[in-house]
């Protein structure tokens, strides 16, 4: 988390929408460990990784599509999901996210 810190204030200070997702499980193989976030801002940037990857693409869809509604969720990755493999999730294991919009 504290590696997107920077971003997250820049992004801040511009008066930029952030969302933060968080890795909050994984079950067998795994891409990244549990804590491992990445930031995504209302025009697309990306700060972090959470799967070094595999599915920061669909990740950044479901961010910004948080920061129109508003709703926090959690989201799963897993080889047998057939969107998590359309996405790349390769590894073998399931990834649990936790994405919120950034309320100061």
């Amino acid at each position: 988390m504290r590696e997107i810190l920077d971003d997250i204030d820049r992004w801040r200070a511009a008066g930029k929408k952030v969302a933060v997702a968080r890795v909050i499980n994984v079950q067998g193989s795994g891409p990244r460990l549990p804590g491992s976030a990445m930031a995504v801002n209302e025009d697309g940037e990306v700060a972090g990784s959470v799967s070094g990857g595999c599915v920061e693409g669909a990740v950044v869809t479901e961010a910004l599509d948080i920061l129109q509604t508003g709703e926090r969720r959690q989201v799963t990755y897993g080889f047998s999901d057939d969107e998590a493999f359309a996405v790349g999730l390769t590894c073998g294991g399931t990834i649990h996210l936790f994405i919120e919009p950034l309320d100061w």
